[in-house]
């Protein structure tokens, strides 16, 4: 892959790190590394081994959305062939917050465009103090169509309907404080508390962190009604009944270390 790069390390190589690496262009999308991208994330989430898996840019940006070059040809793209480029993109997105492995954003600069949609589509984001951030479409005419279900479910409506119309730019502590990251770091501190998350993920059960990961995309949103509250009694019931959950009790009763931390 020429646009990312990909590397495994972590106990059993348990993290997996995808980085946009094209920092003389500021890690901006075109359409091979929205490819390479979202065939990473279907890879890395199939493979069991992987346990969290860090997003980051390599350089001064995090990601300046679109490539210019990548803009200039879709100028002449029929509807048909807009449509199919989009949905691509969407589906881009989509791998990402759907990954069965939870998924770290590293915003160590600047994220613009689909850049925040990269930052909102993660379960975790955390930003350097320096990262800065803009919804940037509408200044060149265009909207935030794709990336828009997640920049919106991560920072609301009212905070959408604001960057969405003025693309003002808005630094890392603004991006916390409407939701949009967890955490602000300084840069030189960036590293040490990504890091910190992957390895608080990765102490856990394997499978209960995906099975979590999914509750939320299946609870999120949805009236307690008595089919919920059946289906989130047979999901615990299929935990505790696993190798995994019983494993995890009896470590715990025992006050022993689980099969997962001493692999």
């Amino acid at each position: 892959m020429s646009n990312i790069q990909i590397e495994r390390n972590g106990v059993g190589n348990a993290i997996a790190r995808v980085w946009l690496n094209r920092p003389e262009l500021r890690n901006a999308f075109n359409d091979a590394t929205i490819a390479e991208l979202t065939h990473a994330f279907h890879t890395l989430g199939a493979d069991a081994s992987v346990r969290v898996i860090v997003l980051g840019g390599h350089g001064k940006a995090f990601s300046a959305g679109g490539d210019l070059n990548w803009m200039r040809a879709m100028a002449d793209y029929t509807w048909g062939e807009n449509h199919a480029d989009a949905g691509r993109l969407a589906e881009l997105f989509r791998a990402i917050a759907h990954c069965p492995a939870p998924v770290i954003a590293r915003v160590q600069g600047d994220a613009y465009g689909g850049g925040v949609g990269l930052t909102a589509a993660a379960d975790i984001a955390v930003a350097s103090s320096n990262a800065g951030f803009c919804l940037s479409e509408v200044k060149l005419g265009l909207v935030p169509a794709t990336i828009s279900p997640y920049v919106i479910r991560a920072i609301g409506e009212r905070a959408a309907r604001r960057y969405f119309t003025t693309a003002e730019r808005f630094d890392a502590a603004r991006a916390q404080q409407i939701g949009l990251v967890h955490e602000v770091t300084t840069p030189e501190a960036l590293d040490d508390t990504v890091n910190a998350i992957a390895n608080a993920i990765v102490a856990n059960g394997p499978q209960a962190v995906r099975a979590s990961k999914q509750l939320v995309a299946d609870v999120a949103g949805v009236p307690n009604t008595p089919e919920l509250r059946d289906q989130t009694a047979r999901l615990i019931a299929d935990v505790r009944a696993s190798d995994e959950g019983k494993a995890g009790l009896q470590a715990f009763l025992n006050k022993t270390t689980p099969p997962w931390q001493s692999a």
